[in-house]
């Protein structure tokens, strides 16, 4: 789907109340959204998917608001953005979360399970910022560009927060037997 043909179809919700055309949207973007979040929640699906609807609900209500300034996926991905750390401002115990409570609740049997685990683990050592950046910048393949528009801060500040994220990973899964031979 083109950026002209993302356009089209806000125009056509904002204009024509056509909810299908939102429907499109939210095909489009449903899966990269709730993996985003599935990342900064570590693992949460259950949560990830409250936080997905909640930003397709947000996105859809100030559908209005989007001026095309940048493209509709930074807009959207910024709703996401805002819609995780107001979760995270209203409910601390995200910190306090266990990767065994995570495995325990949502156990599926697929392979890697462990391997999973231990990067969401080693995700909740990064702060918020950092593990916001990682996860757009190497799970959601953003540019460093978009992320800083989408988390209003410069590139700059993306890098070092790339950078200091990457450090902590490495040191976390070496610490854990990655990085060697197994």
């Amino acid at each position: 789907m083109s950026q002209l043909n993302e356009i089209s179809l806000v125009a056509q919700v904002v204009v024509l109340k056509n909810t299908k055309a939102f429907d499109q949207l939210v095909q489009k973007y449903q899966s990269s959204i709730r993996r985003f979040f599935l990342h900064l929640t570590c693992g949460d699906s259950s949560l990830s998917d409250d936080l997905a609807q909640d930003t397709f609900i947000k996105a859809y209500t100030n559908l209005a608001s989007f001026q095309n300034l940048s493209s509709f996926s930074t807009w959207l991905y910024r709703i996401a953005y805002n819609v995780f750390y107001d979760y995270i401002r209203s409910h601390k115990e995200m910190a306090d979360l266990d990767t065994g409570e995570v495995d325990t609740i949502h156990y599926t049997i697929q392979e890697n399970i462990g391997q999973k685990m231990d990067i969401y683990q080693a995700l909740k050592t990064l702060k918020e910022m950092e593990r916001t950046c990682i996860t757009l910048f190497y799970m959601e393949d953003v540019s460093i560009d978009k992320i800083a528009g989408i988390m209003e801060i410069t590139t700059g500040t993306v890098k070092s927060h790339l950078s200091r994220g990457k450090e902590k990973l490495v040191v976390f899964l070496k610490q854990n037997g990655y990085g060697r031979n197994r």
